[in-house]
């Protein structure tokens, strides 16, 4: 199983190793699909996104949901999303257990500017939208896309204080475990109690696995995969159970680095170069050369944890496959549909949340705690690169345009023009808040590193 994941994940990762930004293909993905949704293809733009997955493996087809397969739309937002959200709680679980959030005094500044970062967002978006339905779309300008905003930030090269760059993660860190609460309390349907039951004893034995350092990435997989398929039959939104069961990965490795460095030092004693038998268009092992070094690679497999293996695995996959696809899918503004008159609600409550409030939010938050001596400002950091940081934080857009679906598709009547005019504020607002902290944050810093 190790070795087919591997056979399908090693394009993708030859495509990241030669330095490809996945915030490029995310942004293509996006102009691309624009430019579907308002062309003479329009028609079969949606024809792809209701198109039915109809997997079958023998008997089985995974990808059901109510008797029927998943339609395109449905399967990316519902479960490669899954693989997504498993990513991002695999990234959580590591910051709190020895990343920024491993302690009260790292975790508190980025913990009050997301909440910063998701309070003031809401305040604007109900001061325009207050009433239903408009109001289900609170939720959507609290997100930050953390590639989006670390990409802009990667512009300014080393000028940017390592500070600053550590700030915006964990910040966006607190700011996914804000939307996953908000995605599981608010965002799922009426709760089947059976299988949720069954998939919280899934969880269980996930766990009891990783307690017995159980390393096998199939036995998560497999098992995580039936947690996913009991959640959508549950109501609640599968993607949290890609969150669940990634806090169940082992974050230790059976093997530690400094016995890996001892056991190394007595396998590579026995690489006896002599023993090789090479000519010009060849060379050949001895049996007991291929037996140490597959023992070197099963030794350093054991050296690296589950959590890191799989989180190394899977990033080129959800940074190169899926969030395109995800955009591609989503991001199908229909410019033809948007009325003048429907600009000053929905689309101006999303770009005020993001554009404003995001950035008023983290930066007033943040400020006032550190003014109130409760944390200090993060080292070669400033007011004026704290706000323009701060705008950062305004970059919405995938989790934005997640959420905004969930707030708007398959509302009966004015479901399809919300969302659509949903992503108009989330487009226009991810947009002038990367640009403007861009601007600020190209004055403020130093000319050179």
């Amino acid at each position: 199983m190790d070795r087919t994941i591997n056979v399908i994940l090693k394009p993708l990762r030859r495509f990241a190793t030669q330095k490809a930004n996945a915030s490029v293909l995310l942004f293509m993905a996006t102009i691309l699909a624009m430019i579907f949704a308002n062309s003479p293809w329009a028609e079969s733009y949606h024809h792809i996104l209701s198109h039915p997955i109809d997997l079958k493996i023998g008997h089985f087809t995974p990808f059901m949901h109510h008797g029927e397969p998943m339609p395109m739309l449905a399967f990316v937002n519902d479960a490669l999303m899954a693989v997504f959200f498993f990513v991002i709680g695999l990234e959580i679980k590591q910051e709190i257990l020895i990343g920024e959030l491993s302690s009260m005094r790292k975790a508190l500044l980025p913990i009050i500017a997301a909440c910063g970062g998701m309070i003031v967002p809401v305040v604007f978006y109900f001061i325009v939208c207050h009433s239903a339905p408009e109001v289900r779309g609170v939720a959507i300008p609290m997100a930050t896309d953390i590639a989006f905003a670390l990409a802009v930030l990667g512009l300014l090269g080393k000028r940017v204080p390592l500070s600053m760059r550590i700030f915006l993660t964990a910040l966006a860190v607190v700011d996914d475990v804000g939307g996953i609460i908000i995605i599981a309390l608010f965002y799922s349907g009426d709760i089947a109690f059976e299988p949720l039951l069954i998939s919280l004893a899934l969880l269980a034995l996930l766990y009891a696995g990783g307690k017995m350092r159980v390393n096998n990435m199939f036995f998560y997989y497999v098992v995580g995969f039936f947690v996913w398929m009991l959640f959508l039959e549950s109501g609640i939104h599968p993607t949290i159970a890609g969150v669940l069961v990634a806090f169940t990965v082992p974050a230790r490795p059976v093997v530690k680095l400094d016995a890996f460095t001892d056991e190394m030092t007595g396998y590579l004693s026995m690489l006896d170069y002599t023993e090789v038998r090479h000519s010009r268009k060849a060379e050949v092992l001895s049996p007991t050369q291929i037996q140490v070094l597959n023992n070197i690679h099963s030794l350093a497999d054991k050296t690296i944890s589950p959590l890191q293996s799989i989180a190394d695995k899977l990033h080129p996959l959800v940074n190169y496959l899926i969030l395109p696809l995800f955009a591609f899918v989503n991001a199908g503004v229909t410019f033809g549909d948007i009325q003048i008159s429907s600009l000053p609600g929905v689309p101006l409550a999303v770009f005020l949340g993001l554009f404003l409030g995001k950035s008023l939010g983290i930066f007033l938050f943040t400020y006032l705690f550190i003014r109130l001596g409760f944390a200090a400002m993060p080292a070669g950091a400033s007011k004026s690169k704290l706000f323009g940081v701060s705008m950062l934080g305004g970059i919405g857009f995938t989790v934005a345009l997640f959420i905004a679906n969930l707030s708007f598709a398959g509302m009966p009547g004015m479901g399809d023009d919300l969302l659509n005019q949903a992503k108009l504020g989330v487009f226009a607002g991810s947009f002038i808040s990367g640009l403007c902290g861009y601007l600020i944050l190209k004055k403020v810093l130093p000319k050179t590193a």
